[in-house]
């Protein structure tokens, strides 16, 4: 089991709180979904979680980066979790739970 099946095994477990959260392989990683909404990456042992505007305020006052799946392309919309929210379960949830009605958001903006 390579090292990312690992930590999306841990953050699915940390997030156990929440309903109908399932992790999916996808690219190298993991995406994290909520029923059909897709909030969250596993990379490299990162989590990101799906921002907008308003809430990627929030990762950059902690610092944290955008993700980069590679050294061409930065996904500006989803942020790097910090560390010490990803070991608290209430929190990572809370997190989790802004991640979702964004990505939510998002999705109806779409349609």
């Amino acid at each position: 089991m390579a090292r990312d099946d690992y930590f999306a095994d841990y953050i699915i477990d940390q997030l156990g709180d929440l309903p109908d959260i399932d992790c999916r392989a996808m690219f190298g990683g993991h995406g994290i979904y909520q029923e059909e909404i897709f909030f969250g990456i596993v990379a490299k042992g990162h989590l990101y979680f799906k921002t907008n505007a308003h809430s990627a305020a929030l990762y950059r006052r902690s610092r944290m980066k955008p993700f980069r799946p590679n050294a061409k392309q930065t996904l500006k919309n989803y942020y790097e979790v910090p560390v010490e929210v990803l070991e608290d379960r209430d929190q990572l949830a809370e997190w989790a739970r802004r991640a979702i009605a964004v990505a939510r958001e998002s999705s109806y903006r779409r349609r």
